[in-house]
């Protein structure tokens, strides 16, 4: 009797079953050790397997893939495997694997640079690491230990160099991703995955270079709302987006600002932090962007935006919330002075226009603006213009084959 009412309550109670499978999954994480770097194994290409490498002029935003991949598995019973770097694979994967079902996946996007210097650099790595690790905590996907993760990272960096582009408008995008891989149907927290990254030389994101764009805001379409995940780094937050976007390339726009709630606040541009630079009503000078709220991404480059502003102490800093009615009334009285985007792959866009229920808002050119400097600061600090501590040199050492 009791073990037939014990299969009556699980059928009446599925919760029951889920929350029993989330709670293991996170005791077995945490009860294993993150993987080491010391433990690192490669797998080197032989010189059959290396592939050209293109040229710079003709580098497009994630187009081209270096020879290496670092991987790195996870099991709820056996915890983190070593790490590998070998040649770049195709995946494996069963047709009932989690993340194709449940879109259990995440992602993080960095940038390492050459510098005018020839050193290499890669730009506030552990910031990337803290919020792959609290995106991955949302998804439900175990933790790692973030110092080791870049250790990782720079050793699949220093086999692939010669990848990096000797350019300073061009740099080497790396793509570390989170995904659930075990072949099991049912909403629950993964007890099987793979952590993985890809490298890739990448040119300007804009092919128009540090041109002013145009922007669509329509109300009618939200890219994330209060308790959602908006805030965090996983593709489910772009696939619903990409249909927008096709329409405001339709209306020739080239992004979507992205607008929340009955009084239309901005909350991203594009895939991009929204930043304005205007005269308040007491006639002084401010930069303003969205707060950290849950409806944005905390972004590196914007968190580090507002960092060099404060240091500058130039006008005031403000993170608040920002309505359309408040934009249309600024540029309608003359107090706007620009807006921009602000991200990793683009790192600063300045924007042109905005398209809104019917009318077009046009912002006028600055012959020196604020997102130049930000834009000239940035570079100079990637390239090794500028020494900085957000700047961390990836040393380089000799490979044995």
């Amino acid at each position: 009797m009791a073990f037939r009412g014990l299969i009556l309550s699980v059928r009446l109670h599925p919760q029951k079953v889920f929350l029993f499978q989330n709670v293991r999954s996170v005791r077995d994480a945490s009860t294993h050790q993150p993987f080491q770097y010391s433990d690192l194994e490669e797998k080197i290409c032989t010189p059959d397997q290396l592939h050209p490498k293109p040229e710079t002029s003709a580098l497009v935003f994630g187009k081209y893939f270096t020879d290496h991949m670092l991987e790195v598995s996870w099991d709820s019973e056996k915890g983190w495997a070593k790490p590998i770097i070998s040649p770049m694979h195709n995946l494996q994967l069963h047709p009932g694997a989690k993340v194709l079902h449940y879109a259990i996946e995440l992602f993080e996007g960095m940038k390492a640079y050459r510098g005018e210097d020839g050193r290499l650099r890669l730009f506030r790595p552990d910031r990337n690491m803290a919020r792959m690790l609290n995106t991955a905590k949302r998804s439900s996907l175990p933790t790692f230990d973030a110092s080791e993760m870049i250790k990782c990272i720079k050793r699949l960096i220093q086999i692939d160099k010669e990848w990096i582009p000797h350019s300073t408008t061009s740099s080497l995008y790396i793509r570390p991703t989170f995904i659930a891989t075990d072949p099991s149907l049912g909403v629950a927290s993964p007890n099987q995955a793979l952590l993985y990254v890809l490298l890739c030389p990448v040119g300007p994101y804009f092919t128009s270079g540090f041109k002013p764009i145009s922007l669509l805001a329509d109300p009618q379409y939200v890219r994330s709302w209060p308790g959602g995940c908006g805030a965090m780094k996983m593709g489910a937050n772009y696939a619903p987006t990409i249909y927008i976007q096709k329409q405001s390339e339709l209306l020739g726009h080239q992004q979507v600002l992205w607008l929340y709630g009955a009084d239309h606040q901005l909350t991203e541009v594009g895939t991009m932090n929204i930043f304005l630079f205007m005269v308040n009503k007491d006639g002084e000078r401010e930069l303003v962007t969205p707060p950290l709220d849950g409806l944005i991404l905390p972004g590196v480059t914007r968190l580090s935006l507002l960092e060099l502003a404060r240091e500058w102490k130039e006008f005031r800093v403000v993170e608040r919330t920002v309505t359309m009615a408040e934009v249309i009334e600024a540029h309608e009285e003359n107090r706007l002075l620009e807006i921009f985007g602000a991200g990793t792959a683009c790192v600063v866009c300045p924007i042109a226009s905005i398209s809104y229920q019917g009318r077009a808002f046009n912002l006028p050119p600055a012959e020196s603006s604020l997102s130049q400097r930000f834009f000239k600061t940035m570079s100079d600090i990637h390239y090794g213009r500028l020494r900085h501590p957000w700047a961390v040199d990836i040393e380089i050492f000799l490979i044995s084959y």
